[in-house]
């Protein structure tokens, strides 16, 4: 069974073991929808994608009972993966299909699926209609002063056995939801009209799915038992899918993903509008939207994503408002409404930017290069023109090496924090300016005929001391060339484990809509797999992403990690022998770093929460829980601001919006980076998860921005990034180690 997606779920305390025996003509009948069936060119497409699958995926995964069985929980947890709407008694019916799926499949026949899915309809419009006339009672029958709580993780919890026990499922939602506005100082007959509407437009919009929405979310379920990122895209995701790759919107940057109920943001643009603004981030969720600075606020909860899409996407210089729940808190109740104008990303603000910061060590003044890599991109248009000053990675990072060497520094810092991968190409050839030559990436095909790419240019662009920079969010091409860079030991690779993105797509044009399909799988020159484990650091940084919430290995049937037999290549600089050395320093000198405290504090406080199980929902206790976070995070503050001689702060309130205390809950797992042949991440569900790109460019970096700056208003300045600046001072222990050991092999030779 899949990881649960939904939001705000709940779990009985007590479970009630009545059996209820339901046939399909018992189902309320007041609200009957018409049944959805199959489009004839259904059969066709689903013939298609089952070849397709069958001989161009990179898993030989042949379709027999086992994998029915497979495809069968997976839809039944895209369908539902809260158990909320469907009853024990309606999957006990459902079983007779286990094992037939495969052979429906392979005929194009869709019957049980669609029949399963109408049973589901059926389902969650009876259930919304309830919901709206258990509001339409009022608000009284819900009493905020006893003692009980919405649970929070419905993993493992069995399919409800009754009406009674859904029904007490979903008055306590209802009471959360209630609860929620209340905290935000609404009135009772302002949150009584707000839910009300709210849930008659989740009963209209559920009415108006039509079967193609239904065969893509079929298909997908089929589609991900073979891996996470092979999917069907519907002739509407693929127009979207096309739309998004013309640059031909403009937007505000951000990757959206429907999760239940709510538009949640996955992730933002390098250089977009969203981006640039600071006030929206990953993990945030979107309730309302207006448009201008005073239109009206549109409530969006439970709205299909494409129909949010639609309200945020926009002209160039106009305005979008955002009614978000801050990703910082599990509390809907602490929303804000933010503003940001839309815009088109250039391509010259996601390029590789570099700047000089200096380290002191010893009485000695280090000059440390940086070169921030957002994506590994090239403009393939004007290359194919034959324009010479085509743009790429690697021709922008060979000019400003060289203006930093002519800068005289001594030594160079790659920062691929949140850099999702991009073009292959270009991971090749940037590996190339820091080596001779050389193989760089082994690529591995169904047929297991494995393709070496190879740095053929005897030059090296820049031979110095080199550390790379990476974070969980680092992906694909990222992770080819930092572990490229880590099994030459041409540099120290610091930071966080990697993503673990260890595969290649490719989009296969089918007779309606498209496949991407997962074709080859990526190795190191050192023969091991960068899929599922990533690239594992030489010296560990405190992580701002839990690695049990986000990656490769947190999603639905990842391909695993394996090695095969490595590449021919030689040793380049050896900077292992000083790895441990370099540890010692880096810990002695973290111990009293309040940046690094800052930080470890962080992420244990965020682990912690994020096994919460529960929520409470008692007005006076969840206030109280309020506070407590509010001053665990102003106490955390204030001791990294004393130990820089800050003024201490009073309150959260203090923080200047773009510069809030980064007390963010770590985001939901589903977080995918897209490879060079992946840049639309997860497909779009009806009830399960949904998402779309809003933005205007072809970009590979779509991952969230890691902000670890926490100025307030009254000392509101540009400073280093703590982690850039450690980086600075492992580099320069690494400069002083190797030029010891040079002074030692060549006694009395200038170093």
């Amino acid at each position: 069974m899949k990881p649960s997606r939904q939001l705000v779920p709940a779990m009985l305390g007590v479970l009630s073991f009545t059996v209820v025996h339901l046939t399909y003509a018992t189902l309320t009948t007041e609200t009957q929808p018409s049944e959805l069936s199959p489009k004839p060119v259904h059969i066709t497409t689903t013939r298609n994608i089952v070849d397709a699958l069958a001989s161009r995926h990179y898993v030989k995964s042949p379709l027999n009972d086992a994998l029915s069985s497979k495809i069968y929980d997976s839809y039944l947890s895209d369908l539902d993966p809260t158990k909320s709407y469907l009853l024990d008694s309606d999957v006990q019916q459902f079983e007779i299909h286990r094992y037939l799926m495969d052979n429906s499949l392979k005929r194009g026949d869709l019957e049980s699926a669609f029949k399963i899915f109408n049973r589901y309809h059926q389902r969650v419009i009876d259930r919304f209609t309830k919901n709206i006339q258990l509001l339409e009672a009022g608000l009284d029958q819900f009493d905020f002063s006893i003692t009980e709580s919405l649970s929070l993780d419905r993993d493992d919890t069995p399919w409800a056995s009754s009406q009674i026990e859904l029904d007490e499922l979903w008055r306590k939602r209802l009471k959360h939801d209630v609860l929620n506005l209340k905290l935000t100082d609404k009135s009772d007959e302002k949150i009584h009209e707000l839910l009300l509407k709210r849930y008659r437009n989740r009963l209209a919009r559920t009415k108006q799915t039509n079967s193609e929405d239904v065969y893509q979310l079929y298909m997908n379920s089929f589609t991900g038992t073979y891996d996470p990122h092979t999917q069907y895209f519907s002739p509407r995701t693929s127009e979207n899918f096309n739309i998004n790759m013309s640059l031909s919107l403009e937007g505000i940057g951000a990757v959206l993903q429907r999760e239940d109920e709510y538009t949640k943001v996955v992730s933002l643009v390098s250089a977009g509008p969203a981006d640039k603004s600071e006030m929206l981030h990953p993990g945030d969720k979107i309730q309302a939207v207006g448009q201008g600075v005073d239109g009206e606020m549109v409530d969006v909860i439970g709205w299909r994503l494409d129909e949010v899409v639609q309200l945020i996407r926009g002209k160039k210089d106009t305005v979008v408002r955002l009614d978000i729940i801050p990703t910082d808190t599990k509390d809907t109740a602490n929303s804000k409404i933010i503003q940001i104008t839309r815009n088109t990303v250039k391509l010259e603000e996601q390029s590789a930017q570099s700047d000089i910061i200096e380290v002191e060590q010893f009485g000695h003044l280090h000059k440390i290069g940086v070169i921030d890599i957002p994506t590994f991109y090239i403009d393939f248009q004007a290359l194919q023109q034959g324009d010479k000053n085509f743009k790429s990675t690697t021709r922008d990072v060979r000019r400003l090496l060289k203006d930093l060497m002519q800068e005289g520094v001594d030594g160079v810092v790659i920062d691929l924090r949140d850099n999702g991968g991009g073009s292959l190409q270009e991971a090749n050839s940037l590996t190339g300016l820091f080596i001779d030559r050389g193989p760089t990436v082994q690529i591995r095909g169904k047929r297991d005929l494995v393709n070496v790419l190879s740095d053929q240019d005897p030059f090296t662009t820049y031979d110095g001391p080199l550390v790379v920079l990476v974070n969980r969010l680092s992906a694909s091409a990222s992770e080819i060339f930092a572990g490229a860079i880590q099994d030459y030991q041409r540099g120290i690779i610091i930071g966080s484990q990697t993503f673990g993105k260890g595969t290649v797509q490719s989009l296969i044009p089918l007779n309606r809509g498209q496949l991407k399909l997962t074709q080859a799988k990526f190795y190191r020159i050192s023969g091991e797999s960068t899929q599922h484990q990533g690239v594992i650091p030489d010296i560990f940084y405190p992580a701002r992403y839990d690695s049990e919430s986000i990656g490769e290995s947190t999603l639905d049937e990842p391909l695993p990690w394996d090695s095969i037999p490595p590449a021919e290549f030689s040793i380049k600089a050896n900077v292992s022998t000083y790895v441990p050395e370099l540890r010692d320093r880096h810990q002695d000198r973290i111990e009293e770093n309040a940046e690094f405290d800052y930080l470890s504090g962080a992420l244990v406080y965020r682990k912690n929460r994020s096994k919460e199980k529960s929520i409470t929902l008692n007005q006076v206790a969840r206030i109280k829980r309020k506070e407590e976070a509010d001053s665990f995070w102003v106490a955390l503050e204030n001791k990294r601001r004393v130990a820089k001689g800050l003024t201490e702060l009073t309150s959260l309130d203090e923080l200047s919006p773009a510069h809030e205390v980064a007390a963010n809950e770590t985001p939901a797992s589903g977080i995918t980076p897209p490879s060079e042949n992946d840049e639309t991440g997860e497909a779009n569900q009806l009830e399960g998860n949904e998402l779309a790109v809003l933005t205007d460019v072809e970009t590979q970096q779509q991952e969230p921005v890691e902000d670890n700056k926490t100025e307030p208003k009254e000392d509101d300045k540009e400073e280093p990034d703590p982690l850039l600046v450690e980086s600075g001072n492992i580099l320069a222990d690494l400069i002083n180690l190797s030029s010891s050991t040079a002074a030692e092999k060549t006694p009395g030779q200038p170093i």
